[in-house]
């Protein structure tokens, strides 16, 4: 895998969305200039295959629901992921003879949500 662009707003995430067409996109909700529920929008517009799951503080958040219905595949949240999980999770570019990556059959126990 590999992490292909990153953007500090909604406005560089459909930039970089265009110019790299990743596999998986990881969207936070929260970002200056352009939000990231609309940037789901624009990019499922203009993309409608593009697979973006969205990043959030907050488990049950109602911008969530909003994102999943904007087009959003799923949801992480962002305790739940440690250092060592987001590398995996970023997004993997075909081509140039790569194979797509393997998956693990398992994942690691998560620990359990709170409000």
């Amino acid at each position: 895998m590999s992490l292909v662009a990153e953007a500090s707003n909604g406005r560089e995430a459909i930039q970089q969305f265009r110019a790299h067409h990743p596999d998986v996109t990881l969207m936070d909700l929260q970002m200056p200039e352009m939000n990231g529920l609309d940037a789901i929008i624009a990019i499922r517009g203009e993309f409608p295959e593009s697979r973006i799951i969205v990043l959030t503080t907050y488990a049950g958040d109602v911008q969530v629901l909003r994102a999943l219905k904007a087009g959003a595949r799923g949801y992480l949240l962002k305790i739940a992921c440690t250092k060592n999980c987001w590398r995996p999770s970023v997004a993997y570019m075909p081509g140039k003879g790569r194979s797509p990556p393997r998956f693990p059959t398992s994942l690691p126990s998560m620990p359990p949500m709170t409000r």
